[in-house]
């Protein structure tokens, strides 16, 4: 599977974490330069870059923006996901924002996903809400 290798960089990422207070993570910062995005910060929404970088380190194309939600069109939608494919989230109120990560598994009510800028760190959290593309 090609979103195999993906998952696994993410993974060798797990906690990373921004930085509190005026210092900013130079590894989280490293995914928006290597990702050719001027932001010099880690307070930045970043989950979509995380994505994006983990995809450049497997030479898998990517959406290049720092939109979530940009990835719900990236490939087709999927309804029986596989570890590691991509799992968008709308954020309600607001209609465009959203979040994106790499699925690892469905419990029934919540979807778990690995992912950057999840609670300001890379990690596996659970949501609700989702739109997966293999």
């Amino acid at each position: 599977m090609e979103l195999v290798k993906p998952f696994e960089i993410a993974l060798s990422q797990y906690g990373i974490c921004e930085w509190p207070g005026e210092s900013h993570n130079p590894e989280v910062v490293k995914y928006f330069r290597e990702c050719n995005f001027k932001v010099q910060d880690d307070e930045t929404s970043w989950c979509s870059v995380f994505v994006c970088w983990c995809m450049k380190q497997a030479e898998i194309p990517h959406t290049n923006s720092l939109s979530a939600k940009s990835w719900a069109n990236w490939r087709t939608k999927v309804y029986e996901p596989q570890l590691g494919d991509i799992a968008v989230f709308n954020r309600p109120p607001i209609s465009w924002q959203g979040h994106v990560g790499f699925y690892v598994r469905n419990d029934g009510n919540r979807i778990w996903v690995l992912g950057g800028n999840q609670n300001n760190s890379v990690n596996i959290s659970n949501y609700t809400g989702i739109h997966l593309i293999g």
